[in-house]
């Protein structure tokens, strides 16, 4: 229970994260920019963890390298943009919608990479956990019903078409920076190693898909602030609780605890930006409760 704990707390504050990014986006900063900026802060933040682990990089493994490159280049900066530049191409409703399958492509991938267990007990209550992410989202289901009604050629244009593929990139990297991010857990990596190569990757990754001109330069120097008050909450402390729960669980019940992230998303909009809850939200809430409840409890 401790570890599914520690992926919900970390949930929490990627929850929080929305406070402040999309409001550097909506005035203007490009999102990857901002996910640069958040890497740069990130890198420096462990730096120290880099230099003492850097003698270490003589004794990495092919198959340690090819999982940082999984966590660090694909999830931490290819999968962000990836999901970022989608909601250029789809309706943002849609966007959120597909997301929610990124836990079925964690949970089987770690069935062929970790060789974890699929009991049929936890695939029925794996699907409650989803149906209850999904009715937290339900206003984003009802949105999608009505553009499927009014305007159907936005969903099946070679414009979403495009937008599909990026989703799907997103949904991919980040199902599989669940369990490769596991895996250099088990051979023995510590937290602030995972974490001080992920981010470094990351940025590296990060560096050829930059403009480099003056829209590099932040409008306002208090955005500076900003990211990296968003870098100390969603990237240094709530990912250092998420790789100390996963340490503790299997890959595929943090792929379901991980599905806190977007309610916990909606109760902060709901606190900080009175956006009300429907009731449909709260059940679905309570019904995703249950399910991640009783599969840690059970410790399938």
């Amino acid at each position: 229970m401790a570890g599914t704990f520690l992926v919900i707390l970390a949930c929490l504050f990627w929850g929080m994260d929305t406070l402040i990014r999309y409001p550097l986006v909506y005035r203007g900063i490009h999102p990857i920019h901002i996910v640069f900026y958040e890497h740069c802060f990130l890198v420096l933040i462990f730096s120290l963890s880099l230099i003492q682990d850097f003698k270490r990089i003589g004794e990495l493994k092919i198959s340690d390298i090819f999982s940082f490159l999984i966590v660090g280049g694909i999830g931490s900066a290819i999968a962000t943009i990836a999901f970022t530049e989608s909601f250029l191409y789809l309706n943002p409703s849609l966007v959120i919608l597909l997301q929610k399958l990124q836990p079925v492509v964690a949970i089987t991938l770690a069935s062929f990479i970790l060789k974890e267990q699929i009991q049929k007990e936890f695939v029925f209550w794996a699907a409650v956990s989803l149906i209850g992410g999904l009715l937290v989202s339900s206003p984003d289901i009802e949105r999608f019903y009505e553009l499927l009604r009014h305007d159907f050629d936005k969903v099946t244009s070679d414009t979403a078409l495009n937008g599909y593929g990026l989703v799907g990139i997103s949904i991919l990297g980040w199902g599989a920076t669940t369990v490769f991010g596991k895996r250099l857990s088990l051979v023995g990596f510590q937290t602030k190693s995972i974490m001080a190569g992920r981010f470094l990757v990351g940025l590296m990754v990060l560096i050829p898909f930059m403009q480099w001109n003056r829209q590099l330069i932040l409008p306002h120097g208090e955005d500076y602030l900003r990211i990296l008050i968003m870098v100390l909450i969603s990237g240094a402390l709530a990912m250092w609780l998420y790789y100390q729960g996963l340490k503790k669980i299997s890959a595929k019940s943090t792929a379901i605890a991980e599905m806190f992230f977007p309610f916990f998303a909606v109760i902060v909009n709901w606190i900080f930006l009175e956006k009300q809850l429907t009731e449909i939200q709260l059940i679905g809430g309570g019904i995703l409760i249950l399910g991640s409840l009783v599969i840690q409890l059970k410790k399938y």
